[in-house]
């Protein structure tokens, strides 16, 4: 692979370049904030078995072994704090860089980091929901029922099931959030991918309806993608380090 540095310079012309950047995030960007990908050796996937959609619906059991996982998972979401990639991507935006990002992430944290238009394809962990009645809960108020023991907890008012809103398996992907990425995609003139594997259907698709449409492509990612042949500009390097130097080359005057 080309050395670092002239990868860098050449992103951040690409950067430099376009107007209605859009940035595509995964898991793996907010690993540097201390919350791991759940598909990691030791990872909650390892130790939890996935309870989908229909099973949470249908048994108590099932709930009870979905909010056990989640009483565990809460905790990390709430220290977590947004990381030098996550900040960058604000920053782009900031300076008129980046129109959007799209997030597979359910950590909230590009929100925190100062973004103001971020897509959340599989929603988010940070607010449950009735889905009877739809009442909403801020998470904390929900762990606070988990620690007590509530592992199947059910809302005051009319006694539905509440879920975080989140995108569980068996669930069906949030409509309007994947129209809006998917227009986004075909009207960008580059997508930034950073720490996605770009396997999990249909959000993966988005980089390669992005590129279809005529984008350039950087990816940022510990490991290969299936998508790698259509990106320019390929980085293995950590997502902080990497974002917070290619942000600094894109608002110099020169390179």
């Amino acid at each position: 692979m080309e050395r670092f540095e002239p990868r860098l310079r050449r992103a951040a012309e690409m950067l430099k370049q376009v107007r209605s950047g859009i940035a595509f995030t995964g898991a793996g960007i907010s690993t540097e904030s201390g919350l791991a990908d759940f598909r990691s050796p030791g990872g909650l996937w390892e130790r939890y078995r996935i309870v989908t959609y229909r099973e949470f619906l249908a048994s108590a059991e099932a709930r009870a072994e979905y909010w056990q996982m989640r009483r565990e998972l809460i905790p990390a979401l709430l220290k977590a704090a947004p990381n030098a990639a996550h900040r960058a991507l604000a920053e782009l935006e900031t300076k008129g860089r980046l129109a959007a990002v799209i997030t597979q992430n359910i950590d909230g944290l590009h929100q925190l980091a100062g973004n103001t238009r971020v897509i959340e394809l599989h929603g988010t962990n940070r607010s449950a929901s009735c889905l009877s009645c739809g009442r909403s809960w801020p998470i904390e108020d929900i762990q606070q029922r988990l620690e007590a023991d509530d592992l199947d907890p059910h809302c005051e008012s009319c006694n539905g099931l509440i879920k975080p809103d989140t995108v569980s398996f068996g669930q069906a992907m949030p409509e309007q959030a994947m129209a809006e990425a998917f227009a986004l995609a075909e009207q960008s003139g580059l997508l930034l991918m950073i720490g996605s594997s770009l396997e999990v259907q249909p959000a993966a698709s988005i980089p390669a309806a992005a590129h279809q449409a005529g984008a350039r492509l950087i990816f940022i990612n510990r490991t290969a993608t299936p998508l790698d042949s259509i990106a320019e500009v390929i980085f293995r390097e950590a997502a902080g380090k990497t974002m917070e130097l290619l942000t600094k080359l894109v608002s110099s005057p020169c390179q």
